[in-house]
């Protein structure tokens, strides 16, 4: 079956604080996960990633441990970081981290997501310098105690494009313009960018490609 539509889900990556059972993780990720220095860490990453898998089994009819994951081309430099995705290029699927909680989407195209707890107003205060400067302003007009949302929705909904387009951070969050404001501004040319529900103390968005 295919899935054309992007799905979500939040997953809790610490259940009950027991160590999830890694047999279905590949080298690769069992390796990532035992480098994680703190046990907590540890355990997030791998309820997160057996979810993943659990998810991708689902869809695909493979069993979660023979689930075949890659990484595409990344579009700045061509080497071996972009966008995740399944081997066979069926399904695309992202996945971002807050505290305990994860969040991840499945589709059959290109897909992002970012979810973050809002900060403090400090820590807004010392990384608004590196959105656009349009979303600088419009932060700047806000009272204080509006920013810290507003800084999250944009961040989010920023952070969720550059997965999805597979360069990350490395195209810099001031070079596009997506708004602050309580709905997402116009998206970069042929994407849709989309807020995500995921209660009170967090922000959330989804990007895509249209059509």
């Amino acid at each position: 079956m295919a899935y054309h539509e992007p799905r979500l889900w939040l997953v809790r990556t610490v259940p009950g604080g027991r160590q999830p059972d890694p047999s279905v993780l590949d080298g690769l990720e069992r390796r990532r996960a035992r480098a994680f220095a703190r046990p907590g860490d540890r355990i997030r990453y791998v309820s997160a990633h057996t979810a993943l898998r659990l998810l991708l089994s689902a869809r695909t009819g493979v069993t979660p441990r023979r689930v075949v994951l890659t990484r595409e081309p990344c579009p700045v430099c061509g080497g071996p970081h972009g966008r995740p995705a399944l081997a066979d290029g069926t399904l695309h699927f992202s996945l971002a981290y807050s505290d305990d909680l994860c969040l991840i989407a499945i589709a059959g195209s290109p897909v992002g997501v970012d979810i973050e707890r809002i900060p403090p107003p400090d820590v807004v205060t010392g990384l608004t310098s590196a959105l656009h400067p349009e979303e600088q302003a419009a932060l700047g007009r806000l009272p204080e105690d509006e920013r810290p949302l507003a800084f999250t929705r944009v961040w989010v909904r920023k952070e969720a494009w550059l997965k999805a387009i597979g360069t990350g951070l490395s195209r810099g969050l001031s070079t596009d313009h997506v708004g602050t404001g309580a709905a997402p501004g116009p998206a970069p040319s042929g994407w849709t960018i989309t807020d995500v529900t995921v209660g009170p103390a967090r922000a959330a968005a989804l990007a895509v490609p249209h059509g």
